[in-house]
């Protein structure tokens, strides 16, 4: 009997080295780039930039085979952080890309929902409570609004309800050049062209 223990404890204390040597020998390193830009996206991964959620974007954009700019859930706050990231320019969202929206999140009409099931598949961050043949509902601290459940419903009983903005829900928004100059007339070219004009 204690030879056996013996035997187990030797085998058991090989094994491990074993391991530790292999986890240490073939170790894979991340990228710390995509971790970054990883954290700067909105996570909704709703497939809006044409790839399959965040991370592959955020892969995608630190080989350089993507723009900072396909990203509508990030809205232009996201685009300016990622180009503050990578040391680009700022860069409007191209004419291929969807709108940025309002933060929203989805509502099921729990009279109407059948218990399908079809948007519990569709949603990628698990935020739909329910089963086969039962009412279904939104786990509203878990929905991203990345309306992927929406299309799916046979019976139209999904809509997206857009977040009121309160103090908890507040961001600052980067003023855009539009903005910046109607806000300071006294950068418009008229204004710098009379006080050239004074000036002489």
């Amino acid at each position: 009997m204690l030879t056996a223990l013996l035997v187990m404890s030797v085998l058991a204390l090989l094994l491990g080295a074993v391991l530790g040597f292999s986890a240490l020998k073939f170790k894979v390193e991340g990228n710390p780039l995509v971790d970054k830009i990883d954290a700067i996206l909105p996570q909704t991964q709703c497939g809006q930039c044409s790839y399959p959620g965040c991370k592959p974007y955020a892969t995608a954009i630190a080989a350089g085979e993507a723009d900072i700019n396909r990203c509508p859930p990030g809205g232009e706050e996201g685009i300016h952080k990622l180009a503050d990231l990578l040391g680009m320019e700022f860069k409007p969202f191209g004419e291929d890309t969807a709108a940025p929206k309002p933060k929203s999140v989805a509502f099921i009409d729990e009279n109407t929902c059948i218990g399908c099931t079809l948007c519990i598949q569709a949603c990628p961050v698990d935020a739909i409570l329910g089963a086969a043949k039962q009412m279904h509902t939104i786990i509203e601290s878990e929905c991203t609004g990345c309306e992927l459940c929406v299309a799916p419903c046979p019976v139209d009983c999904i809509s997206m309800i857009t977040i009121q903005t309160n103090i908890s829900t507040w961001k600052y928004q980067f003023p855009t050049s539009q903005n910046t100059a109607s806000q300071n007339p006294s950068s418009s070219p008229s204004s710098t062209a009379s006080k050239i004009t004074k000036l002489s």
